[in-house]
Parts: structure tokens; C-alpha cells; sequence
């Protein structure tokens, strides 16, 4: 497996003088990820977690709904330059009877680690019909919950805090339980990986928990809930105005600008209750 940090001579300049010492780097490193031998898709991650976020990235794209789509995810021969396992591919065996992705989902040679759909090869395959319904969904929480999620959520972010280098993706249910928290250098992967976890944990659809997202909440970001089933996702900064349409559009509920006390409420707020209400 690769190194989740890396160690790297740095010269560090300040008011007062200038010193050398070793830096943490957050690793990143590619995945390729197959399906049925094929190559689908290639995506910058850090190494960890990668049959989470494969899995994951299935569930987002469709392919999957349970864990027993899924017969079998092994690594790849695949050595570096001193004939050591690179553990940079994977691949996916689907169950018998499931369809394997259309045409249409294959990626341009590469999915960057901070954009999950750029690499699609047709544009009108971009947007995904979800199987669940996150609109249904009778989930709410308080602004109270919501207000202490981030601080959770760092707290769990073990190579953030040696590297300052990742975003991180938690579930999390509504009385503010951390159901799982995973990290990556690219958001959509952060997210793929803790969507893999709750579908090998058989919690898909996820319809009794919100999404926490460390970034922005980007139209990646909301379709991967869809997919899931979340009827909510967080985000301590901005939503893209295809988030806020796409959100809209799934009766999804869309927090942006979490932080502490305050929170812009998009669309959905009827699940952002008040304590009485939400006591009730």
C-alpha cells in the first residue's frame, strides 16, 4: 500500500530569519480503477481505503446499489521500478446479473483529484438518475447538531493535521454521531471512500443521514449523495449554483458556509428544525 504522508526537506522564510526542517506532505498517488478487467476511470487519491472508494465511486455512478453487486475487488499486478507492488490498480468483479457502466461513463484518461465528472467522455452522461429518493426522506436536524459538526469532523482528520493537505467526508446522523470519516487529497474521492464504506456496511440508502463535506459543495459532490440516498450535505464553504439546482431538483437539503453558529440554508431548510420542533 502506498504512504499516506510523505517526508520532504523544506526551507521555511518568516519574520524572524529562515531554517530548514522536514515536511508532511499529503501523498497522492493515481488509482485505476477497472471493472470486469476493463479500465474505467483513473483518479489522483491518497492511498488508503481503496476499495471504500471504489465501491463508492460505483455507487455514485449507478453501477452499484448493494454490497452483493459486487463478487470480487483485488489489486492488479502493477511494481515500480524496484519490482514492488504499487497497489495503484484495482479490480472490480461485478456480481453476476449486474450491468456493467454504460459507454457513456468511461472517463477521458483521468479524473483530476479535485474534479469527480470532468472527465466524463460525453456531456449529457454527467447527470445521474438516482435509484433512491433522498426527497422522501424524513431526516432534520437541529442548527445545534449542525453548529458542532465541523469540530468533529477535524478532530477525526488525523493527516490534515500532520499535513494541513486534505478534505475529509463524514456521515453522520441526526443527533450528530460521526458514523465514519475518510480523507482524501481530492473531495469527490473523500466522499467516495465513506459512500464505499456505507454500502460494504449495507447502510445504502442512506436515507436517515446527512453528508459533512470539509470544502465546497460542488455539483459532484450533491449528485454523489443522490446516488446514495442523503437527503442532506453540509459544507463549511460555498455550494456552485448547479449544487444549489442539482439539490433543489432531488428535494435534497443544502447547508453552506457551516461554521459554528452560522449556516446559509439553501434549499430544503424544513429539515434544519428549531429544538422544539425538533423535540416533537
Amino acid at each position: 500500500m502506498g504512504r499516506v504522508t510523505v517526508r520532504r526537506p523544506v526551507r521555511v522564510l518568516s519574520e524572524t530569519g529562515q531554517r530548514r526542517r522536514p515536511d508532511s506532505l499529503a501523498a497522492e498517488e493515481p488509482l485505476e480503477i477497472r471493472v470486469g478487467g476493463k479500465a474505467l476511470a483513473v483518479t489522483m487519491r491518497t492511498p488508503g481505503h481503496d476499495v471504500e472508494l471504489a465501491h463508492g465511486f460505483l455507487l455514485s455512478e449507478g453501477v452499484l446499489g448493494s454490497p452483493d453487486d459486487v463478487f470480487a475487488a483485488r489489486y492488479c499486478d502493477g511494481v515500480d521500478d524496484q519490482g514492488r507492488n504499487t497497489y495503484n490498480v484495482l479490480d472490480v468483479t461485478l456480481a453476476e446479473g449486474v450491468a456493467p457502466p454504460e459507454t457513456g461513463v468511461e472517463r477521458n484518461f483521468y479524473t483530476t483529484s479535485s474534479c469527480g465528472v470532468c472527465g466524463k467522455a460525453a456531456l449529457d452522461a454527467v447527470k445521474l438518475k438516482t435509484r433512491f429518493a433522498p426527497g422522501q426522506s424524513r431526516f432534520a436536524v437541529t442548527p445545534e447538531v449542525l453548529a458542532k459538526l465541523p469540530d468533529a469532523l477535524r478532530e477525526q482528520q488525523k493527516v490534515f493535521a500532520s499535513t494541513g493537505g486534505l478534505h475529509a467526508a463524514g456521515l453522520f446522523t441526526a443527533d450528530g454521531t460521526l458514523l465514519a470519516v475518510r480523507e482524501d487529497v481530492g473531495r469527490h474521492n473523500a466522499v467516495d471512500k465513506v459512500l464505499g464504506w456505507a454500502l460494504l456496511a449495507g447502510r445504502v440508502p442512506l436515507g436517515d443521514t446527512g453528508l459533512l463535506v470539509s470544502g465546497r459543495a460542488s455539483f459532484e459532490l450533491v449528485q454523489k449523495a443522490a446516488m446514495a440516498g442523503i437527503p442532506l450535505l453540509a459544507a463549511v464553504s460555498a455550494p456552485s449554483s448547479l449544487a444549489v439546482e442539482l439539490a433543489e431538483e432531488n428535494g435534497m437539503t443544502l447547508v453552506g458556509f457551516l461554521r459554528g453558529a452560522s449556516m446559509n440554508l439553501y434549499t430544503g431548510e424544513q429539515r434544519v428544525l428549531e429544538k422544539a420542533a425538533a423535540a416533537s
